[in-house]
């Protein structure tokens, strides 16, 4: 089976669940109401960034096979205000949420080495998320030919089937009940 193929496979599963999409999306109100649903939802699951170790991973690795994490994948830069502004709540997020169901995937997106992301996430105390990396700007540039990724910060709520559920460019409060009432409901279902 072609890649081509296997990727329309799963954009076409993905593409069924445009109602688990707008109802997904619904229950984002107050602090992350600019969440939009996924029109249609697509398949992520070829998106690709180092992980925590520096080596190449995609967001189906991440998700894994039969577990089905769903993944709250945000693309970030240390000489982007909002971002780092938003990065202890991200923080907060994984800390009280994350585990074998929900992951905060926060992708540094600094062209140049990993010095200075590192510097920053020690600095402001960021303890739980995981460092995960794209000094290419590849994944940016993959968002943004989709039309997702308009700017930084981007956040993208993917299932545990690696299928687009809803996205949202600019920062949010992840660490307010709204956020967890969002992700609860992405969970449940």
């Amino acid at each position: 089976e072609t890649l081509a193929a296997a990727s329309g496979e799963q954009d076409a599963a993905c593409a069924a669940k445009a109602d688990r999409a707008k109802a997904v999306a619904a229950s984002a109100t107050g602090e992350v109401a600019a969440l939009l649903p996924a029109d249609p939802p697509q398949s992520m699951r070829t998106l690709s960034f180092n992980g925590p170790e520096g080596k190449p991973t995609t967001l189906a690795d991440i998700a894994g096979d039969g577990i089905g994490r769903t993944v709250l994948l945000n693309l970030w830069a240390t000489w982007c205000a909002p971002c780092r502004a938003e990065m202890p709540a991200l923080d907060t997020l994984e800390k009280e949420m994350g585990g074998k169901h929900f992951e905060v995937v926060a992708v540094n997106v600094d062209t140049g080495d990993d010095a200075k992301p590192k510097k920053f996430l020690s600095e402001i105390g960021v303890e739980t998320l995981g460092f995960y990396r794209d000094a290419t700007m590849g994944l940016f540039n993959d968002l943004k030919q989709r039309g997702l990724a308009l700017g930084l910060p981007v956040t993208l709520l993917i299932d545990g089937e690696g299928c687009l559920l809803a996205h949202m460019n600019g920062p949010a409060e992840w660490a307010s009940p709204d956020a967890r009432k969002l992700i609860a409901a992405a969970l449940d279902g």
